[in-house]
């Protein structure tokens, strides 16, 4: 695989080299990311769904975690599961273990799972904190313009 030079990134935009590392962590993963397959929906503006066809596994061989921004899916089948005496000929449908990682956005955060007819949708959604969403700021007049009034934390405290 081959590098990617994000330098002339770094020449206009400030604050993203968060970007680099995310890159960084999506080109080291193992190369095994096409099984099982998955689709990636957008369901609402802010709404989003991961369906994993698991078609053999049921809700307690699959196990699904969330953590530092990064989803993890696993699937872990038993070892000898053709003890019922089964003979197959050909076995076209995997069963075989195995971990799918997403990486999340800022903000999001996992709403549900549902395993249906061999398929798991994990409900995503986007939920911005209040201080992060967009703000209307009123413009005011010359006349209503006076020093600009800077309230600390201790100073707001100490008014009360």
């Amino acid at each position: 695989m081959s590098n990617i030079d994000l330098t002339p990134l770094y020449r206009t935009m400030v604050g993203f080299d968060r970007m680099a590392t995310m890159i960084d962590t999506a080109s080291r993963l193992d190369g095994t990311q096409g099984y099982p397959p998955y689709n990636i929906e957008r369901s609402g503006e802010n709404a989003f769904a991961i369906e994993i066809a698991v078609a053999g596994f049921t809700e307690a061989d699959l196990d699904i975690e969330t953590k530092e921004g990064q989803l993890t899916v696993a699937g872990k089948k038993g070892e000898n599961e053709d003890g019922d005496g089964r003979e197959f000929l050909h076995r076209g449908i995997a069963q075989r273990s195995f971990i799918r990682r997403f990486q999340l956005a800022d903000h999001v955060i996992v709403t549900g799972a549902a395993l249906h007819h061999g398929v798991l949708r994990i409900d995503l959604v986007r939920e911005l904190p209040e201080e992060k969403k967009p703000r209307k700021i009123s413009i005011g007049t010359d006349e209503a313009r006076s020093e600009p009034k800077l309230i600390s934390k201790k100073a707001a405290g100490s008014a009360a």
